[in-house]
């Protein structure tokens, strides 16, 4: 737990032809968030300094060789190699991408050797990041290998919160893919993060149907009422607070999602489309399940604008917020745990 010293909080580059460079060092230009965290940017000087320039920025930082060389009140600059990189914005670039899974790659194995307490994460180009190193659809599969862990995609605001049952999944095999246990798996991580990661000591879940109107008591499809609908009465049996499946259409319009913790999913744009719509730039992606913390922000690559200089930083900073928040509370969930009796007068 820290106390005396800032939380180290690790953060990957991501595709620099994108606007990850960008939300990263605009976010701590801002020196108040210095106060927050120790933040260590895993790339290199030469980037650094280059975008510095690009973007008319005033920060300061200092390169270093190891995460125990960071300096508190001071932006840190991982070098993960020496060499010069040129950056087209905008551009889909695989000598780009290889650096992107550098960052991530250093980043991710300070994580696992605790030289850094959490990692937020700059979004990638899932295309030209892929190698015979990283052959994942994205950062959630990856650093559940790494991490060892069961992960689940949490899309998380102060007042939603949405996780997946299949995250980057073809539609086409959605119904093949969810599965008793894997809906009994997600919704246990769902409900552990929850709890240590929340502090929601008795979570309310709902989960939405997989075929229009939850299959319409199995005219739109089976899955709902032979797949679902007994998994979920059997996690209500043992005494849990999971309700559905609720009609995917109308769960969100009616605000019913307000009613409950969290929302669970069947699939990807089940649940992204309505996060984003009442979310975007203020929403953040959190890895639940893992033993460490990651977060990034709701929004990918967006070469669109790459190097315009008009990416908006709140999902970003967001992220790095809630990185923190997540790290405490879990901090505070293991003494808790640990030893009830420790409650009272341990500050976090």
């Amino acid at each position: 737990m820290k106390h005396a010293e800032m939380i180290k909080l690790g953060i990957s580059i991501g595709d620099l032809n994108g606007i990850g460079s960008e939300i990263v060092l605009k976010t701590f230009d801002d020196t108040r968030m210095l106060d927050f965290c120790t933040p260590i940017i895993f790339a290199s000087s030469k980037i650094i300094n280059f975008l510095k320039k690009h973007y008319k920025l005033s920060l300061h930082f200092q390169g270093i060789d190891h995460p125990s060389k960071a300096i508190d009140g001071k932006i840190n600059v991982m070098n993960v190699w020496k060499e010069n990189v040129k950056i087209n914005f905008g551009e889909e670039d695989t000598t780009v991408g290889e650096y992107a899974f550098k960052s991530l790659e250093a980043a991710t194995d300070a994580l696992k050797k605790d030289e850094i307490d959490v990692l937020v994460t700059a979004p990638i180009n899932k295309h030209t990041i892929q190698s015979e190193k990283f052959n994942f659809p994205g950062h959630t599969d990856y650093l559940a290998q790494q991490l060892e862990g069961e992960s689940l995609m949490f899309m998380i605001t102060d007042n939603l919160k949405i996780g997946l049952l299949t995250d980057h999944v073809a539609l086409k095999d959605i119904a093949s893919v969810i599965t008793p246990e894997l809906i009994e798996k997600k919704i246990n991580i769902i409900q552990q993060t929850l709890k240590q990661d929340f502090r929601v000591e008795l979570p309310k879940i709902a989960v939405l149907g997989i075929n229009p109107h939850s299959g319409d008591h199995g005219v739109i499809g089976k899955e709902d009422e032979e797949i679902l609908k007994p998994t979920i009465q059997k996690i209500r049996d043992r005494g849990d607070l999971v309700f559905g499946p609720y009609s995917a259409d109308s769960f969100f319009g009616s605000k019913n999602y307000k009613n409950f913790d969290a929302v669970v999913a069947s699939y990807h744009d089940q649940g992204l489309i309505p996060f984003k719509t009442l979310s975007f730039g203020r929403g953040v992606n959190f890895t639940a399940g893992l033993s460490k913390v990651r977060t990034s922000p709701d929004h990918g690559t967006a070469f669109e604008i790459a190097g315009k200089n008009e990416a908006n930083i709140n999902s970003f900073k967001e992220a790095v917020f809630k990185a923190i928040e997540i790290y405490k509370a879990r901090e505070e969930y293991k003494l808790l745990t640990e030893n009830p009796l420790k409650k009272q007068g341990r500050k976090i």
